[in-house]
């Protein structure tokens, strides 16, 4: 059997081809073949509240007071982080803030330092 690329988007190995595009049958991704064989990771920008780009390692600071999910406390604006990871989905950056512990943050609720 022929080896297919996984689905970029969702990661599913039941990938198929038709025509000259793969196509993923659990989140009806669609690209082409070409693209492929240009660069199989797709690289992502990540931009804060001010349209400058995030990279890994950067301090940012929160822009505004946000609930912490599971717990009474909120997480002040103004508060720094530094070593940002980014990492794909809805929060994409990674980050460990003193007093909270591990936490994922928006990249729209945060400014560059």
């Amino acid at each position: 059997m022929e080896d297919l690329p996984n689905c970029p988007k969702c990661n599913s190995e039941y990938t198929y081809e038709d025509g000259s595009n793969f196509v993923c049958p659990e989140c009806a991704h669609e690209w082409s073949q070409q693209s492929v064989g240009d660069s199989n990771e797709e690289q992502q920008i990540v931009k804060d509240s001010n349209g400058n780009v995030l990279n890994d390692g950067d301090a940012v600071t929160v822009i505004k007071d946000l609930k912490v999910k599971g717990s009474s406390s909120t997480l002040k604006q103004g508060t720094k982080v530094k070593s940002i990871r980014l990492v794909e989905g809805d929060h994409n950056i990674d980050c460990k803030i003193d007093g909270f512990g591990a936490m994922k943050l928006k990249s729209e609720f945060v400014k560059k330092i």
